[in-house]
């Protein structure tokens, strides 16, 4: 009777195991099709603001990508490696903001922070890359 319960309950943690496999998957693929379609900005002949263009997203989708290993990750020294990209990945884009006059994104919580209710946190976006 042990060995069956046993077997059941590693079994079951096979299956939550296998779920949250790809559901990192699909979060960091949706991700990734989100930067490649926010770096594919028209140009608008100013070099400066086109690079800001093309590397907001770039920095949001490692935002994103780091968010998703918070959720999913259990290895302590990738999950705090994923807190930092964030920080860092966050601070470059209100810098590239900065540098070309455009306004910063509105304060929001850290994409970590579980809502009140209760729901999975959302990753952060910064919105039209074109603001």
């Amino acid at each position: 009777m042990l060995l069956v319960a046993a077997l059941l309950s590693a079994s079951a943690a096979g299956a939550a195991a296998n779920e949250a496999a790809t559901a990192f998957q699909q979060e960091v693929h949706a991700a990734m099709d989100r930067m490649m379609r926010g770096m594919d900005a028209a140009p608008t002949g100013d070099v400066d603001k086109d690079f800001v263009a093309m590397m907001e997203p770039h920095h949001q989708g490692a935002i994103d990508m780091a968010v998703s290993e918070l959720r999913y990750g259990r290895n302590p020294q990738l999950r705090r490696i994923a807190q930092e990209i964030i920080i860092e990945q966050q601070q470059e884009i209100a810098a590239m903001r900065i540098a070309i006059g455009r306004p910063l994104p509105p304060s929001a919580p850290a994409p970590t922070t579980i809502p009140p209710d209760g729901a999975a946190p959302h990753p952060l976006h910064h919105g039209d890359p074109s603001q």
